[in-house]
C-alpha cells in the first residue's frame, strides 16, 4: 500500500482527531485522560496514545478516535467500567491513562 492509499483510507480518523482537539470559542469540556475525568456520563474518544501493543489492543476492542462511551464507574486510580458498543468493558489504569476524552452533553 502506497502513502497515498493510506493517506485516502485512514485520514478520516485524522481528521475525527482535528476536530476533537481543535480549539473552539466557548467550549469550556476540557480534554483529558480517562483516569482522571472526574464525572460519570458519555464520553468521546479524541486520542488514544501509548506504545504500539496498546494501541492494537485497543483498536481490537473498537475503540477509535470520535467513538462514544459511556462511563460507567470510576474509583480515582483503579479500573473504569465503560458502557460501549452495547457491552461493558472494564479497562486498568495504564489503558485508562492513555485514552483521552472529552465530554459530551
Amino acid at each position: 500500500m502506497t502513502f497515498k492509499q493510506l493517506n485516502e483510507t485512514y485520514c478520516c480518523f485524522a481528521g475525527k482527531v482535528r476536530r476533537c482537539l481543535r480549539k473552539r470559542e466557548g467550549n469550556t469540556d476540557r480534554i483529558a485522560p480517562l483516569s482522571k475525568i472526574g464525572h460519570h456520563g458519555r464520553k468521546r474518544i479524541c486520542k488514544i496514545t501509548g506504545d504500539r501493543k496498546l494501541c492494537a489492543r485497543m483498536a481490537s476492542m473498537g475503540f477509535y478516535p470520535g467513538e462514544e462511551v459511556e462511563l460507567l464507574c470510576r474509583e480515582k486510580d483503579s479500573r473504569c467500567i465503560l458502557k460501549f458498543q452495547g457491552g461493558t468493558v472494564s479497562l486498568d489504569t495504564t489503558a485508562s491513562n492513555n485514552i483521552l476524552v472529552q465530554s459530551i452533553e
